[in-house]
């Protein structure tokens, strides 16, 4: 039997002080939602205060109207004018009330939808601005995981709000005259509902700590739903039987929670009933009362029904802010974890006065003893590199796994700075220079490229965005294709593939939606090398560039390669020496150490780590007898 990782326990539950504290986010959310939409935010706000008074205006009627019947029936009067205007008033405030019910649902449902999508674009546009780390560390995604949440459920809490304060306006109306009657039945009134109220309070506490606690388990939920049924996986799950091994998986680690869950529920659920107990104790306290009083003659029989109904609707109404508000607390709590993700700012940021990298560089890149160690870790995966690049060169980066040849490269783009040491870009700190400004100045090809299951031109246009933006927009596609697309599709033989796409550069590729068709590795990596090809970078880093390329394939790219890298500046990292042979120059690292550096017949010569590197490889290329 598998056993699910538990998660933390009940020490981490919220206190009081903490969820009290969780209450400063709700003017935020109010300021998102102004932001959204101020038109609809007012609108709701005027329709929600009308509809406050709907239900006094309808019980002191319904008094009106009862006191009238029994009046005509003792006087045995006819004129009827003042009960029919009455009852007209009534079907009004009525039809009025539900009107404006369904206007505020309307309203409401859109500024909804209104403020997911704008809260999920700040999401995006805050992601936008972080630091790679962020995206490598666990418990950012687990934060994340709990904001992206937010973005569709947090629209309630401003619902729950904007009942709080219908109900409060409803109240102090029917209170006035619980008040002015018997002022001791609505203290009884209060001290029935505060019970239910601290129950309420203390359960969504709970069930905020349940959520919380589990919410790297509900991600790997979320992974293995999405492994067990995705077509990216399916090959490989059938191939290798591990169906039911995840589908085991997903079963124990979601009955663990269920399990949880319906405990709590449970507990729940057994002490709302004890509590609600009292409430209705107390209001057929307060009725016997009221009806006492009546048969006593008191009060009017009109006065009677008065009463009750606003007991009854008071009680009902306390009891809503009370539980409205129990799940504003524990609502805040959750919004706690949208802003807490807003409030996380990237260390890897634009200093002031930034400098724009020059369209004609004079020196390139100098490392000067740069060091670096990733995030959380204590293993330096470089250390003491010290190299230059210069403009128009092309060099190459050679290592076994794990030598730091792509660390160099995050922090060539600036995804990482460097822990010691410094990086120099035509005499100046990459620190100075504005981020846009060097990465658009750098093009890069990772070896595990994205493959966007988009069209096939968006796949190639997103290589330059900014400049293709307004081709790939047009969903009509009225204008050709653009020259530079063609091109690059061309030098990096993407456009062999066009003979079988039936939609041709509209093809949408992978499966995830409608007419998408599979590309192998080597057809994606066309893709991505177009990529390269289309960005009018002065520095190119290419990670793998023909690691799924056949040879035949291989070799017809670095018959346009050149020209690719012609007047730029060129880093290459492969595993495949007939690649490494064509730079100018060649950096063998180890260990996070340059260990070598020279031109590929300089190193064989030198008979060191490359030359032993190299005659493996080309001894595997030969066979062994």
């Amino acid at each position: 039997m598998i056993e699910p990782v538990r998660p933390r326990r009940d020490n981490e539950r919220p206190g009081w002080k903490e969820r009290l504290k969780s209450l400063r986010y709700v003017p935020l959310l109010l300021r998102l939602v102004w932001e959204t939409h101020r038109g609809y935010t007012l609108t709701i706000v005027a329709v929600r205060a009308v509809r406050s008074l709907i239900p006094v205006a309808t019980l002191w009627v319904g008094k009106l109207i009862i006191d009238e019947v029994i009046s005509l029936s003792a006087s045995q009067s006819d004129d009827f004018d003042r009960l029919w205007n009455l009852i007209v008033l009534e079907i009004g405030i009525v039809v009025t009330g539900e009107m404006l019910t369904r206007l505020s649902s309307l309203i409401e449902s859109l500024l909804g939808d209104l403020f997911s999508n704008y809260t999920s674009v700040r999401m995006m546009e805050h992601a936008a601005t972080l630091d790679l780390e962020h995206f490598e560390d666990p418990e950012f995604y687990n934060k994340m995981e709990r904001a992206r949440r937010q973005t569709v459920n947090r629209i309630a809490l401003l619902t729950q709000l904007l009942n709080i304060t219908q109900s409060l306006i409803t109240l102090v109306s029917l209170a006035a005259a619980l008040l002015v009657y018997n002022h001791w039945l609505f203290l009884l009134l209060l001290l029935t509902v505060i019970p239910n109220f601290l129950g309420e309070t203390r359960y969504a506490a709970l069930g905020y700590s349940l959520l919380y606690r589990w919410t790297p388990q509900r991600r790997r939920l979320d992974y293995y739903r999405y492994i067990g049924v995705s077509n990216e996986t399916a090959r490989e799950i059938k191939t290798f039987g591990l169906s039911e091994w995840i589908k085991e998986r997903y079963r124990v680690l979601a009955d663990a929670f269920y399990e949880e869950n319906k405990r709590l529920s449970i507990r729940k659920a057994v002490v709302s009933t004890l509590l609600s107990f009292l409430g209705e104790v107390g209001y057929y306290t307060a009725y016997i009362v009221i009806i006492l009083d009546a048969v006593s003659g008191a009060i009017t029989i009109g006065t009677l029904t008065f009463l009750s109904g606003s007991f009854m609707q008071a009680r009902g109404r306390i009891s809503q802010i009370f539980t409205d508000a129990s799940r504003i607390q524990e609502g805040s709590l959750f919004l706690k974890d949208l802003f807490d993700f807003f409030a996380v700012q990237p260390v890897i940021i634009s200093s002031k006065d930034a400098l724009l990298v020059p369209e004609h560089l004079e020196d390139g890149f100098v490392f000067e003893n740069v060091g670096f160690k990733y995030p959380g870790s204590d293993r330096w995966a470089v250390r003491d590199v010290t190299f230059k690049i210069q403009p128009g060169e092309r060099i190459a980066f050679v290592g076994e796994n794990g030598a730091g040849k792509t660390t160099l490269t995050k922090l060539i783009v600036r995804l990482y700075d460097p822990t010691e040491g410094r990086i120099l870009l035509n005499g100046h700190d990459l620190r100075e220079y504005d981020l846009l400004s060097l990465r658009k100045a750098v093009g890069v090809i990772f070896q595990d490229f994205v493959k966007y299951e988009l069209q096939f031109d968006e796949n190639i246009g997103v290589g330059d965005i900014d400049d293709m933006s307004r081709y790939i927009d047009d969903e009509a596609k009225k204008k050709d294709v653009p020259d530079s697309m063609v091109t690059a599709a061309e030098k990096s033989l993407a456009s062999t593939l066009l003979s079988n796409f039936p939609d041709g550069w509209n093809q949408m590729l992978g499966r995830r939606f409608e007419g998408g068709i599979n590309l192998s590795g080597g057809e994606w990596q066309k893709i991505a090398l177009a990529r390269a090809y289309l960005r009018d970078a002065q520095i190119l880093i290419l990670d793998e560039p023909t690691a799924a390329l056949d040879a035949r394939a291989e070799y017809q790219v670095f018959l346009r390669f050149s020209e690719l890298v012609r007047g730029r500046m060129a880093i290459i990292i492969s595993h495949r020496f007939s690649t490494v042979r064509m730079a100018d120059r060649i950096i063998v690292l180890t260990d996070g150490k340059v260990e070598e550096e020279g031109t590929h017949t300089e190193l064989v010569d030198r008979n060191g780590l490359y030359a032993e590197l190299f005659s493996m490889q080309a001894e595997g290329y030969r066979g062994t007898s």
